[in-house]
């Protein structure tokens, strides 16, 4: 059964404990603690031994499987960090962007040599290190991708796929999907207005709200066999009020849930 769960950034504006438990009510399986600097950071990398029994605490008590984790960056010092939390926490994947330009080879070499070298590092703490294609990024297109895949054989490195992204490179993202579920450990979901730069107002990233076809989306997860989380991420919400963030995370569950349940994967 593939996993669903929310990005806790949503609910960047609350602590971990209100996160949740919106999370929670509105039918997830499970989350993903973000530990993005200066955005949120619920899972406080500076000092997380001193939050580590609280947070798997919170998660015990909503019911909630920790997912994932997201770092965005590719700061070393963080990552490991973020490793050691994992394995004592319990989060099995760690989630980064590639960092560098688009279209810079130096870039694209500097960053897949980082990320071939850090995910060896994740698989020594039993952890996976997933990144995305992201816009503007050295990797942020399907070529980019199956680049890196090619590059970086290390059994720590997986691919976290992004339709928003992927749609904003001008792609299909069910095709793209398809190209690259072969390492595809992680999914970040979310919906797009337009083809960027940005994915539009968090209203609008809500699932079924945008431009994505994400039943296409979707039904290649299911067809390609993919069977690991799927975490909405929403990002821009952190001034919008809590029944705001809940009415996405919430009607987002429904969109992706009313789907996958009929293909079969729910």
């Amino acid at each position: 059964m593939i996993k669903l769960g929310v990005n806790s950034v949503l609910f960047g504006g609350f602590d971990f404990a209100t996160a949740a438990r919106c999370i929670k009510m509105a039918g997830y399986d499970g989350v993903e603690i973000s530990a993005i600097k200066g955005m949120c950071e619920h899972l406080p990398l500076d000092d997380w031994r001193a939050h580590a029994a609280e947070i798997k605490q919170i998660a015990a008590d909503n019911g909630l499987e920790i997912l994932s984790a997201e770092v965005a960056s590719l700061d070393e010092d963080r990552l490991i960090r973020a490793f050691e939390a994992g394995a004592e926490i319990g989060i099995p994947i760690i989630n980064v962007g590639p960092g560098g330009k688009m279209d810079v080879e130096e870039d694209f070499i500097r960053q897949t040599d980082l990320l071939a070298k850090m995910a060896d590092k994740a698989h020594r703490y039993g952890v996976t290190l997933c990144c995305k294609a992201h816009v503007g990024g050295a990797i942020y297109n399907t070529p980019t991708t199956l680049r890196a895949m090619q590059k970086i054989t290390s059994p720590g490195f997986g691919v976290d796929m992004d339709p928003s992204h992927i749609y904003r490179a001008n792609e299909n993202p069910a095709e793209a999907l398809a190209a690259v579920i072969g390492r595809t450990r992680h999914i970040h979901i979310r919906d797009c207005k337009g083809r960027g730069p940005t994915p539009g107002a968090p209203s609008m990233q809500a699932c079924g709200r945008g431009d994505i076809d994400l039943y296409a989306y979707c039904k290649a997860m299911v067809e390609g066999g993919y069977n690991g989380p799927v975490c909405l991420e929403v990002i821009g919400a952190n001034q919008l009020p809590l029944v705001q963030c809940a009415v996405i995370a919430a009607e987002s569950y429904g969109y992706l849930n009313a789907i996958l349940k009929q293909l079969g994967a729910r």
